[in-house]
């Protein structure tokens, strides 16, 4: 039986750290967390990998700028690959900083999962506590199709709270493609406010080579705080980015995005720069 091809630490389930999963963060979550980039082998492969990356952005109505720096790493252990992040950010005008870390379990040949948790600092757009958890499931033949399932918690210092179910499915086609989708339905409280969130992304390109992804997400958002005490509730968004990610050696690489966000309140575009080495 053909295997797909291992995957490499492209946020199977790294964590976010805004007060929306939708909003861009720290480890930019995906809605259903399939691996956008990345193939599932049946065995952990031997990864030990560090990226850091920076992401400045530009918000419209004079919300400012923001500028991202994060580090990420990955090791790999049979049976498990964890993943950790630290980003220090200034975002509506506030300092603050994020911490994650996730675990992506294999259980067999056709069964995988991930369990993530994370915190700020205190600082207003980023979360006191958040957790997530995935299940996969492998199906078909030559195992092509991967299907997830997943349950979120986000407690804002704001004092709102989020609980989401994610649903997503990805289809890996014989190298270089990889198209995905899913949806994430969200429930925010106070006041019951009941949200959903798709995606549609495609991936092209080949491990240790090159791997550009195209991704557009839409939908509603419960809240979104833009500064201490001010909200945006129960709205539309649409965000779509590119992201390239190239090796220059087999060990070390370069990786380029671009990514563009609007809702009611502000647009906010930007670009991500970084360089990641495998060891």
């Amino acid at each position: 039986m053909k295997k797909l091809p291992s995957f490499t630490l492209t946020a199977l389930l790294v964590l976010g750290g805004t007060a929306s999963a939708q909003q861009a963060a720290p480890g930019q979550v995906y809605l259903a967390a399939t691996p956008p980039a990345s193939d599932v082998a049946t065995e952990t492969p031997a990864i030990r990998m560090l990226e850091l990356s920076t992401s400045p952005q530009s918000l419209s109505n004079g919300y400012g700028h923001w500028q991202d720096l994060t580090l990420r790493g990955a090791y790999g252990m049979p049976g498990h690959v964890l993943q950790g992040e630290l980003a220090v950010m200034r975002r509506f005008g506030e300092k603050g900083s994020f911490a994650g870390i996730s675990d992506t379990m294999t259980f067999n040949d056709d069964w995988f999962g991930s369990l993530a948790i994370g915190a700020g600092d205190g600082a207003f757009y980023l979360p006191r506590f958040r957790a997530d958890a995935m299940l996969y499931r492998k199906w078909l033949d030559q195992r092509r199709l991967v299907t997830s399932v997943g349950l979120g918690y986000y407690d804002a210092p704001d004092g709102h709270t989020d609980r989401s179910l994610s649903l997503g499915a990805a289809y890996y086609f014989d190298e270089p493609w990889v198209v995905e989708g899913g949806v994430r339905l969200n429930s925010s409280s106070p006041g019951s406010v009941r949200t959903s969130q798709r995606f549609v992304a495609v991936t092209w390109g080949r491990d240790k080579q090159d791997r550009v992804t195209v991704r557009h997400a839409w939908g509603g958002e419960g809240y979104l705080a833009t500064g201490p005490t001010t909200q945006l509730v129960n709205f539309d968004s649409h965000e779509t980015s590119l992201a390239w990610r190239h090796w220059v050696t087999p060990r070390s690489g370069f990786l380029l995005g671009a990514n563009r966000y609007s809702n009611p309140l502000y647009r906010r575009s930007g670009l991500t720069v970084g360089v990641f080495h495998d060891f």
